[in-house]
C-alpha cells in the first residue's frame, strides 16, 4: 500500500493508481542500483503532493509578481536557509526545476554565447550540460574537454591545467555523472584562479555524501555549486544553485527571469523537508554507509574478476568495464533487470563501442543503503550480478529467473519508504 495512501487517485483514476502501485511493488522487489536513484521518505512524498502545487509564485520571497504569497514565502525561505546550513554556503537558490536547468543558469549568469567552457568529456564520465556537442551547452558555447588518464581512470589534472592555460575558458566544470573517485576541488580551484575562470562544481551525484560528511565539500573552492536534490541527497526531483554572496544576484537573475517562470512550490516544500532530514545525525550515518557499501561491493566484484574503472570507488558509484566478460553493457543490464537487479548500461573511458551499446555498467549504492542493506550483503549482490552476467553471455534465462526469486526473497525483509507490501 502506498504511504501516504492514495484513495482519491484509486477512486478517480484506477488505471493510473494501478500503475503507481505496480511501480511501487517493482521498486520494492528489485535491488535498485541505478546511481542517480534513491527512495524518499514518506514526509517528502507528502510534501510533494500538497495543495502547494496550486499556487503560482514568480519571483522570490518578498518580491513576487502574484499576490497570495503569505505562506509560500516562508516555505521557500525555510528551504533556502536549510540549504545554506546543510552545505555551509552564503547563498542558495532552490527554484531550478532540475539539474540541467540549474547548470544552464550558471551559463546564463557568467557567460556570453560563444564563450569557451571546460568540462569533463561525456564518455569519460562528464555530463551533457558540461559542453557536450548534442547539448545546448555544446552548441551555444565553445566546449573544451578534458579526460581521465587511460592508465588510472582518474581525472588528468595536468591535462586540465594545460588545456586551461591554452584555451582560457571563462567557466570550468568539475564533477560529472560517472566519476567513482573523490573530486579534487582545491586543485580545480587553483587552475581556475590561474586562468581567471569561474569554477562550477556539479555535485548532483555526491550532494548527500557531502551533506553527510562522507565526501569533501567544494565550498570555499568553487564560485558556484549546482546539484539535484534527489540521488544521494534523498529529496524530490528538483535542483539548487548555491554560490558565494558575490554571485547571488547573478545566479538569481539567471534562474528567474532568465530561464524559468514560477517555481514548483510543492517541490520546494519537499526540498525543505529533505534538507531538514539531511541535517540529522542519522543522515551522516547513512552517507557513510553508502560509501562503505560501495567499497564492499567494488571489492567483491574485483574478487570475481571484474574490471572497475579507476580500480574501485571513493563514493557511491562503481563503473564496470565488461570487455573481459564477453558481453556488452546493454544486454547485461537488461538481463540484470529481469533478474531483479536494476542498474544502467554506460560508456567507459576510451570505449570502442557505440553509446547505445557500450561496454560498461554503472552501479550505485544509495537506494539499497536507504533500504537498510549493509556491507555484509554486498558479496551476495556481487555473486548474483556475476551469475547473471555469465548467464546472459550464454543466454541462460533459467539463472536469471532463479536470481530474481532470490532477490525478492531477500528484499522482503527490508522495508521500503513510501510503500508497504500487502498480501
Amino acid at each position: 500500500m502506498h504511504e501516504p495512501p492514495v484513495p482519491h487517485l484509486r477512486g478517480q483514476d484506477p488505471e493510473i493508481a494501478g500503475l503507481v502501485e505496480d511501480e511501487a511493488r517493482r521498486q520494492f522487489e528489485k535491488l535498485r542500483l541505478i546511481a542517480s536513484e534513491n527512495y524518499v521518505s514518506p514526509a517528502v512524498l507528502e510534501a510533494a503532493g500538497t495543495v502547494l502545487t496550486n499556487k503560482y509564485s514568480e519571483g522570490y520571497a518578498g518580491k513576487r509578481y502574484y499576490e497570495g504569497q503569505q505562506i509560500v514565502d516562508p516555505i521557500e525561505t525555510l528551504a533556502v536557509d536549510r540549504a545554506k546550513e546543510v552545505f555551509g554556503v552564503e547563498h542558495a537558490n532552490v527554484q531550478p526545476y532540475s539539474g540541467s536547468p540549474a547548470n544552464l543558469a550558471v551559463y546564463m549568469a557568467f557567460l556570453e554565447p560563444g564563450d569557451p567552457v571546460m568540462g569533463l568529456s561525456l564518455p569519460m564520465g562528464g555530463h551533457l550540460t558540461h559542453g557536450w556537442s548534442v547539448s545546448a551547452t555544446g552548441k551555444w558555447f565553445r566546449p573544451v574537454r578534458y579526460d581521465v588518464r587511460a592508465d588510472t581512470g582518474r581525472i588528468d589534472l595536468d591535462q586540465v591545467r594545460d588545456l586551461a592555460l591554452k584555451e582560457r575558458p571563462k567557466l570550468i566544470w568539475c564533477g560529472g555523472t560517472a566519476i567513482p573517485r573523490t573530486i579534487d576541488f582545491p586543485a580545480f580551484a587553483e587552475i581556475a584562479r590561474e586562468v581567471g575562470a569561474v569554477l562550477a562544481a556539479d555535485i548532483a551525484h555526491i550532494a548527500g555524501l557531502i551533506a553527510g560528511g562522507a565526501h569533501p565539500s567544494p565550498v570555499g573552492h568553487a564560485d558556484v555549486i549546482t546539484t539535484t536534490t534527489h540521488k544521494t541527497l534523498r529529496g524530490p526531483r528538483g535542483a539548487m544553485v548555491m554560490s558565494t554572496a558575490e554571485h547571488a544576484k547573478a545566479v538569481d537573475k539567471a534562474v528567474f527571469p532568465g530561464l524559468q517562470g514560477g517555481p514548483h512550490n510543492h517541490t520546494t516544500a519537499a526540498i525543505a523537508v529533505a534538507l531538514r532530514e539531511a541535517a540529522q545525525p542519522d543522515f551522516a550515518a547513512y552517507a557513510r554507509q553508502v560509501v562503505a557499501n560501495a567499497k564492499a561491493l567494488a571489492a567483491a566484484l574485483l574478487d570475481r574478476g571484474y574490471d572497475l574503472i579507476s580500480g574501485g570507488t571513493d563514493n557511491h558509484l562503481i563503473l564496470i568495464d565488461l570487455t573481459n566478460k564477453g558481453i556488452g553493457g546493454k544486454p547485461a543490464a537488461q538481463a540484470l533487470d529481469r533478474a531483479g537487479i536494476e542498474l544502467n548500461y554506460n560508456a567507459v573511458p576510451f570505449d570502442p563501442r557505440k553509446p547505445f551499446d557500450p561496454s560498461g555498467l554503472r552501479v550505485g549504492t544509495a537506494a539499497i543503503t536507504t533500504r537498510g542493506l549493509g556491507e555484509d550483503l554486498m558479496p551476495r549482490v556481487a555473486a548474483w550480478m556475476d551469475e547473471v552476467v555469465q548467464a546472459a553471455a550464454k543466454q541462460d534465462e533459467s539463472v536469471v529467473e532463479r536470481v530474481a526469486g532470490q532477490v525478492r526473497e531477500l528484499l522482503a525483509s527490508y522495508p521500503m519508504p513510501g510503500w508497504t507490501a500487502t498480501p
